[in-house]
């Protein structure tokens, strides 16, 4: 049987005359074949109903939850306090990945991918619904906390391995701009989660926004994802869906076997893209949290610019996938990490700058991370062998965000309101630092091998 009639979903020209009707509908079903470009499409959507989720929270951890959850608190203080809350989801993601891969053995990948996303839905809203700390205490913010670690556990447990498929299937020659498609989804949800709130600031008064008008933007997430969820299960749901992941070896692996057998790749996964996720929260949820702690400008406009910023990451993750196909995914990551450390020298200057340098700082930040972050995912899970890439894949992605991205937020606020924006330049040079580090090292370790 000929590869190209597989790939046409076409009977081979073997296929012999005297076979029935019945046999031929057999072995065009059996050949049938989901393209690169319709799992494309499940990546982006499954990732762009997550981000919207991720950026709804974070956007509402500085701009509400510092006002109605720590209201006993100094806005700095309560802020740094909403940041530590937002970071449990990193650390919880893990552990989600772990529990939900047991199930998806147990019980099928259709039953853990509706699980997972049915507790992140409710863990989203839950959040809409949840009393402030003038009606219900202490207690509410713990509510908020066992909700953040719900929405963590359900991102890890939403692991479907389409990332890893389209990589696979995708040509030979076009691995960069296939890789980049999946990554569109952080842009998309950054601009529809951050126009909710800038829309709602305009139109509503401080109090009302603060009153009721944040939990909104929850109810429109977890209608997100049951979109979302209803799409996935369309493709995962096929028998060909199934049979590709069969072919590929992509499916989940006993979690400690396979961190004895490729600690080391996961590893260097999680810290080859580390400048990239130390940038993403240093652009995205450090900005506005500093401008509403040190700035009388106003968050709405704030979030227009930061917009603007994301549609050019967009075009940059587009233009990371043509740049990968010519000079390879992994010496475009370093050369952005290098451009990353520059950008870091540049930090304090711009946020203390006025409109103009923060503004530039935003523009030219989001354009750094669009090209980074393009080919960030997984760009030395190829080490893995095939019967660990499921695994291994889903492990790297959650230790990547817990050691680039989980913390960015509180240790950069913190950072620059303790010691001065010079030290947010060194955090940022360190996450370069350490990507081009875990590079060098895959690269000598792959000639040793």
């Amino acid at each position: 049987m000929s590869s190209t009639s597989i790939q046409g979903g076409e009977l081979p020209a073997d296929f012999p005359p005297h076979s029935t009707a019945g046999d031929a509908r057999h072995d065009r079903a059996d050949q049938s074949r989901i393209s690169p470009g319709e799992i494309a499409v499940g990546v982006i959507i499954g990732r762009a109903s997550e981000y919207f989720d991720f950026f709804v929270y974070a956007i509402a951890s500085v701009l509400v939850f510092p006002t109605v959850f720590f209201p006993f608190e100094q806005r700095l203080e309560g802020t740094l306090y909403a940041f530590l809350i937002f970071a449990f989801a990193f650390v919880a993601r893990p552990f989600g990945t772990v529990a939900f891969m047991a199930i998806q053995r147990r019980f099928g990948r259709e039953t853990k991918l509706t699980l997972a996303l049915f507790l992140l839905g409710i863990s989203t809203a839950g959040m809409a619904f949840l009393p402030t700390y003038a009606h219900l205490g202490f207690a509410s913010i713990v509510l908020l906390s066992l909700l953040r670690i719900g929405q963590g556990v359900a991102l890890g447990g939403s692991w479907d391995g389409l990332p890893s498929l389209l990589a696979l299937n995708a040509p030979q020659n076009r691995r960069g701009w296939y890789a980049m498609l999946g990554q569109l989804g952080a842009p998309v949800g950054f601009i529809m989660a951050a126009g909710l709130f800038s829309y709602l600031l305009f139109n509503i008064s401080n109090e009302d926004f603060l009153d009721w008008g944040w939990r909104y933007p929850f109810y429109v997430a977890f209608a997100i994802n049951v979109v979302a969820l209803f799409a996935r299960l369309r493709l995962v749901s096929t028998n060909e869906y199934s049979r590709l992941l069969e072919e590929r070896e992509l499916q989940p692996t006993d979690v400690i076997e396979m961190t004895r057998s490729q600690g080391r790749n996961v590893l260097i996964g999680a810290l080859a893209a580390l400048a990239s996720y130390a940038l993403f929260h240093l652009v995205t949820v450090f900005p506005l949290s500093w401008i509403a702690v040190y700035s009388t400008r106003p968050a709405s406009e704030f979030l227009v610019i930061q917009m603007l910023g994301a549609a050019l990451a967009a075009f940059g993750i587009v233009a990371s996938g043509l740049i990968a196909d010519r000079f390879g995914r992994r010496t475009t990551l370093g050369a952005l990490a290098c451009l990353i450390a520059l950008f870091s020298a540049a930090v304090p200057a711009l946020m203390d700058g006025g409109e103009l340098g923060q503004n530039i700082f935003i523009l030219l930040g989001f354009g750094l991370l669009g090209l980074s972050y393009g080919q960030a995912a997984g760009a030395v899970t190829a080490n893995f062998p095939a019967k660990y890439r499921y695994t291994g894949a889903a492990l790297t992605s959650d230790f990547a965000w817990l050691v680039g991205a989980g913390f960015a937020p509180l240790v950069a606020l913190g950072l620059s309101a303790h010691f001065g924006l010079a030290y947010v330049s060194l955090y940022l040079l360190s996450g370069a630092v350490g990507s081009l580090a875990a590079l060098s090292l895959n690269r000598a370790l792959e000639i040793r091998d």
